[in-house]
């Protein structure tokens, strides 16, 4: 199960990749631990990932990491609806680009971007030990990590509008990534979870009344 976690999470950066050029670039790597307790040694081999340093992407745009908190309507709204869409797609509700939480901002041409990063709590993973603040349970109705939530705010509807035709172009896209990891899971019913988890969101841009009442609804203002 542990092993898979790091599957999914791996999965979303590669989704986000398709989303946004701007995000971090990560790589799969093969990880050897030697336990050496009482004189006895134990190797595991377990999957893990690099993920780039926020100074190198920066670099890559010609930019420089935001350490200060700015507005998300301060931030540039593309990639703010890109940002969105994204963390709703992987029902992730823990972060904030305000805060700078699982969130970083870059400065590239007199814009500020989100990028987002650590998806362990999203729905999409599902680990374990997941669970939502109790701010966010709170204020909505959701209960369970799985459950998704838009959190962006309001923005001009064609913008809305733009980013939702541009994630069910790239369906095909995200399903090949999807079904490209599948060889990594080591429990075939996670795969199948995650992979249902994902048509589940384009069922939600691909019809009207449903993308009216879990995002055009919840747009924030504040």
């Amino acid at each position: 199960g542990a092993e898979d976690y790091i599957i999914k999470e791996y999965m979303a950066y590669k989704l986000y990749e398709l989303i946004s050029d701007y995000h971090y670039k990560t790589r799969l790597a093969d990880v050897s631990l030697t336990d050496s307790k009482d004189s006895k040694e134990k190797s595991y081999q377990i999957n893990g990932f690099f993920i780039e340093d926020i100074q190198k992407v920066a670099k890559r745009f010609d930019g420089e990491v935001v350490k200060r908190s700015i507005h998300p309507m301060a931030q540039d709204p593309l990639e703010s609806v890109h940002n969105s869409f994204f963390q709703y797609m992987i029902g992730n509700t823990d972060f904030s680009t305000y805060a700078q939480h699982n969130e970083k901002l870059i400065y590239v041409n007199k814009n500020i971007i989100p990028l987002p990063y650590d998806f362990d709590m999203s729905g999409l993973v599902n680990a374990s030990y997941a669970a939502i603040s109790e701010k966010i349970e709170e204020s909505s109705n959701i209960s369970s990590v799985t459950d998704r939530l838009y959190r962006g705010f309001k923005r001009d509807a064609e913008i809305i509008a733009q980013v939702r035709q541009e994630f069910l172009d790239k369906q095909n896209k995200m399903m090949e990534v999807v079904d490209g990891l599948e060889p990594l899971f080591e429990d075939p019913k996670n795969f199948s979870e995650a992979k249902k988890y994902i048509l589940e969101f384009f069922e939600v841009m691909s019809d009207d009344k449903l993308f009216h009442k879990e995002i055009t609804r919840n747009l924030r203002m504040n």
